[in-house]
């Protein structure tokens, strides 16, 4: 009981922290005149990632590398089949950003990258080195089309939102932000520790853990901000935040848990859990890109979304309890 006050605990932290967190850093940005499309391409993708980012290096840290690479695949599955799907059956997702058209592509070839490092068994340090070298490339494309100054609907949306940071002092903006990124630090130490306690008394691995509880819980922040930016309208938030998430997942979190310590992987990680994954982002790359208009994705498709995460989750279980 101990262990999962811990992790109801460490969740409910988690969530406010990153709110804050994320609020904290837009503001700072805001204030130092960062253009609104690098604050919602980098920013705030950073900031929604930074659950799974402390979580698993905690666990890599603490001789748990299981864990943090459940965490950050878990996180990937959660984010498209779950809060994907219950935004567009909220509000169908309309997709115009110029930017998310040229993501959607390049979560294809970085879920392909992870698939091919997996083949061995292993994430290797150096491996580690080859997902954090990608994703530096991506943060330099990333920044660059940011200071573009070119226009796009991600960039006006953004813009918009940040009207409630902006009246924000800089001296508060930098208490958040420091104050929401050591308190991710306690939450994630308590998060780690309840989820490793609960999967040896289960008798489970944290793997299982990972995919599960501790991914769907490190997800909450995307959950939070997708559902509330397609309540407003602001299609292109509620999928840039799920597109820049994964990219960070699969880059930074693994490749900072796997730098910590090499990581061990399991057979079926390869064949349920990477194929699922490519499996969802193919599906959203299917949903999300129209040659002609914007893409679409309707509340039919979210209720396929919704169906595919509950498949997933009892194939899960079964194979491993």
């Amino acid at each position: 009981m101990i262990a999962v006050g811990a992790v109801l605990v460490g969740l409910v932290i988690l969530v406010l922290s990153a709110d804050r967190f994320v609020a904290g850093a837009s503001a700072t940005a805001w204030h130092f005149q960062v253009p609104p499309l690098l604050i919602g391409m980098v920013i705030i993708g950073f900031g929604t990632s930074a659950p799974e980012m402390v979580v698993s290096a905690m666990a890599a840290y603490q001789g748990n590398p299981g864990l943090a690479l459940g965490n950050a695949y878990g996180s990937n599955i959660t984010n498209i089949a779950l809060i994907l799907g219950i935004t567009a059956l909220i509000s169908p997702l309309l997709v115009h950003s110029q930017i998310l058209r040229k993501e959607l592509p390049i979560l294809l070839a970085v879920t392909a990258l992870a698939a091919w490092q997996l083949l061995d068994g292993t994430v290797s340090r150096m491996e580690a080195v080859v997902l954090l070298a990608v994703f530096a490339a991506l943060m330099t494309w990333s920044i660059r089309e940011g200071m573009s100054g070119k226009a796009d609907q991600l960039g006006t949306e953004v813009s918009a939102d940040l009207e409630a940071v902006a009246h924000m002092p800089l001296r508060r903006a930098l208490l958040w932000l420091v104050a929401g990124l050591l308190a991710l630090i306690a939450a994630s130490r308590l998060l780690v520790w309840g989820a490793v306690d609960i999967a040896l008394s289960l008798g489970i691995s944290d793997l299982v853990i990972g995919l599960t509880v501790v991914a769907i819980g490190t997800s909450l922040p995307e959950l939070a901000s997708s559902v509330i930016a397609a309540r407003k309208g602001e299609n292109d938030i509620a999928l840039g935040n799920i597109i820049g998430s994964n990219l960070f997942n699969t880059l930074a979190v693994v490749g900072i848990a796997g730098g910590i310590s090499s990581i061990t992987v399991p057979p079926e990680v390869l064949g349920r859990d990477v194929a699922t994954m490519a499996g969802l982002a193919v599906l959203l790359c299917v949903m999300g890109y129209r040659r002609r208009g914007p893409g679409r994705i309707n509340r039919l498709e979210g209720g396929v979304l919704l169906l595919c995460f509950g498949a997933y989750t009892a194939w899960v279980l079964t194979t491993s309890i």
